[in-house]
């Protein structure tokens, strides 16, 4: 596995009229939706270096910063102890962003790949997220997505080989949780930061989590 040391130098659609659908305008209701809740957790004039409605520490802002020249382009590296995820550019430059990773042992770093992404998505705990949360017990059948589900707004769904680990880099309606250990495992990040890492990461990439001591 990669080691922590050789890892990183810092450096509307416009509204249908009534009784038309929206395909009409290539565009379902169901994405209607999804683009109303993208307004909705986006802040007015947003600017991801800048924008902060969420009062985090400035770190934590996205940043442009230099990369290790020996790192792969389209990857992404988690540093669990800095709590920043950086994703590799063409340009030999990193994004970087603040996140929030799992509670305790619950966080599992390793090498994984990017088997699926999703927008808005439905979420499901797992048995041991039951067992170590009962509250959420109430969601065993499952939770739409919307912004009040703890995978928010976009998810990267984390794979090893073709299992899914359950492992997820998503938004969270919880952007106090950045700069900690908050989670049941995922790696979290704040709704607009997401949205923007979601576009520009391929389905194959390589999510390196590294661990958090």
């Amino acid at each position: 596995m990669t080691t922590r040391r050789q890892f990183m130098t810092c450096a509307a659609a416009l509204a249908a009229p009534a009784l038309v659908p929206y395909r009409a305008f290539g565009q379902t209701a169901q994405e209607q939706q999804w683009d109303d809740w993208d307004t909705q957790v986006t802040p007015a004039g947003y600017d991801p270096s800048f924008s902060n409605p969420w009062d985090l520490h400035p770190r934590f802002l996205p940043r442009r910063v230099e990369a290790n020249p020996t790192l792969r382009a389209g990857d992404i590296h988690v540093d669990a102890v800095a709590r920043y995820l950086y994703h590799i550019q063409d340009d030999g430059t990193a994004m970087r962003y603040g996140v929030a990773i799992g509670q305790a042992d619950l966080y599992e770093p390793g090498v994984f790949r990017i088997g699926r992404k999703a927008r808005w998505p439905s979420w499901t705990p797992t048995a041991n997220m039951i067992r170590h949360t009962p509250s959420y017990e109430q969601y065993a059948g499952g939770m739409p997505g919307g912004p009040e589900n703890p995978l928010g707004a976009r998810a990267l769904y984390l794979y090893s080989g073709n299992r899914d680990t359950y492992l997820r880099i998503h938004g969270t309606p919880q952007p106090w949780s950045i700069g900690y250990r908050a989670s049941s495992g995922c790696v979290r990040m704040i709704m607009a930061h997401i949205i923007d890492l979601y576009e520009a990461v391929e389905i194959g990439s390589v999510a390196h989590l590294y661990a958090a001591e």
